[in-house]
């Protein structure tokens, strides 16, 4: 093959929609951000509600003092200020050693603002120690799964109906196909039938060049855990050139391969609803295919980059658990952490690479359903570097021409472990927990709740330290 002439035979007509951008278009409309200062004289950002401040408030008061205490309660009787939660544990050390029996107590509680710089200063003069620091705000997240239907924001910029530059906007039939396609998606319910779909025969003819034309180059481009998915799906899914697969059947696939379900989706879904379907194993997968005009190219995901691109990949265990991290890490996120998810998202799951056998080969979507691109990343014209997070998820994208850097990964197993060590450094109030029995993300907040997930913990090293046994 001359890789020039493939590169050049399809003209690349720009991306331009992905989810680094609509990460921007989040940050930049200011949703889920981390608190602004407010007027509140030396304590920026507290939450307010309805004019009152919530405030978490650390008390240390000194057993020799004991009127300490009831001066305390005097003064939250005194500003009217409502209390939200109390918690008492033994003084921490500090500058003054704490005595026997010397008690910090943690609360939380509504005061009215305009009181707050003398509530503050009216607990000190009774207390031997006092700290202050505001309510977190963090962005809503999806704790069930059956929660994801309201993971739905649209981004419908390049729509057919909307863009003017979208191939299928002068056509009122194919329109008007989009409509009926979309209604299936928006009025799905989680657990309900995954909605059938029968394809025309100008879809089907569309959907037959897109496979037969990438069917032929995947062999010596993709990765091996994408060939041997490939080919499961052609005997188990119908997979193939003359019909576009279902989803229903495709999900009930990837079910028992990885845990992973396909979701009907209307188009492209913001950044954050998107990746909090990943930490559920759920993929938002569109059933429109893209217009008879432009069999190779698609301004928006259709089935063919759904179908072909994302699924054999979901059905590698390592790949799922790599692609549910992303998804877990995004969930509370700030919008500036959500952009940063949403790039490495792009060099991975889209674009990424990895070694095989000492050769570069394709698991990123967006190569493997783009003919000219798949051959592009991997000639020897754009630059090659090494996945590391941090690096990864501050590189510039370039979305009207082909990547000029690809990130590649060692393994998946290699890159799920740098993701979980930049995830941790996410700047969250707290950890999340996949539960996989009852499909919820718990919410690692109190020590109550590590303590139980320790447990678990245990219960599972219990048996597999029998398996060992039963083994030597």
């Amino acid at each position: 093959m001359k890789t020039d002439n493939a590169v050049q035979s399809v003209p690349f007509g720009g991306r331009r929609q992905s989810l680094i951008e609509d990460a921007r278009k989040e940050r930049a409309g200011g949703a889920g951000g981390p608190p602004s200062p407010g007027p509140h004289g030396d304590h920026p950002g507290f939450e307010t509600k309805d004019e009152r401040v919530v405030l978490n408030v650390v008390v240390a008061l000194s057993n020799e003092k004991n009127s300490g205490f009831f001066k305390t309660g005097k003064i939250f009787e005194t500003f009217e200020a409502k209390l939200l939660h109390v918690e008492s544990r033994p003084a921490r050390k500090g500058k003054n050693s704490p005595g026997p029996g010397d008690l910090e107590f943690f609360i939380r509680c509504e005061v009215h603002g305009a009181d707050l710089d003398v509530f503050i200063n009216s607990l000190r003069k009774v207390a031997d120690d006092i700290r202050t620091f505001p309510e977190e705000k963090v962005p809503w997240f999806p704790r069930k799964i059956k929660e994801l239907d309201r993971c739905k924001l649209l981004i419908t910029k390049f729509d057919p109906n909307v863009d003017k530059e979208h191939p299928g906007f002068s056509d009122p039939e194919y329109r008007k196909r989009r409509a009926l396609l979309s209604d299936l998606a928006f009025s799905y319910k989680q657990g309900d039938p995954l909605p059938t779909v029968e394809y025309t025969t100008e879809e089907v003819a569309t959907w037959r060049e897109v496979y037969s034309t990438l069917r032929s180059i995947y062999p010596s481009m993709a990765c091996r855990q994408f060939l041997d998915a490939l080919q499961q799906l052609e005997r188990e899914c119908g997979y193939g050139d003359d019909r576009i697969p279902q989803l229903r059947e495709v999900s009930a696939f990837l079910k028992e391969k990885t845990g992973f379900q396909l979701r009907p989706a209307v188009g492209l879904l913001s950044a954050r609803d998107f990746l909090a379907s990943l930490a559920f194993r759920v993929f938002q997968c569109t059933q429109y295919i893209r217009h008879a005009s432009t069999p190779m190219h698609s301004p928006e995901p259709d089935c063919c980059h759904e179908l072909l691109g994302h699924v054999p990949m979901l059905a590698d265990k390592e790949f799922a658990e790599f692609s549910q991290e992303i998804g877990l890490a995004s969930l509370g996120a700030s919008d500036e952490d959500i952009e940063k998810l949403s790039t490495l998202y792009w060099f991975t799951l889209e674009f990424g690479l990895c070694k095989q056998n000492g050769a570069l080969k394709a698991y990123g979507a967006g190569l493997l359903s783009s003919f000219g691109e798949l051959v592009y990343a991997l000639s020897n014209e754009p630059e090659c570097r090494p996945f590391e997070p941090e690096q990864t998820s501050v590189q510039p994208y370039q979305d009207q021409t082909y990547q000029p850097v690809y990130f590649v990964s060692e393994s998946f197993e290699d890159a799920t472990v740098k993701m979980r060590k930049f995830s941790a450094k996410i700047n969250r109030p707290f950890s999340v927990r996949y539960d996989p029995f009852t499909c919820s993300v718990e919410v690692l907040d109190q020590p109550e709740k590590i303590q139980h997930t320790l447990g678990q913990m245990k219960e599972d090293l219990r048996v597999l330290h029998t398996a060992l046994e039963k083994l030597a």
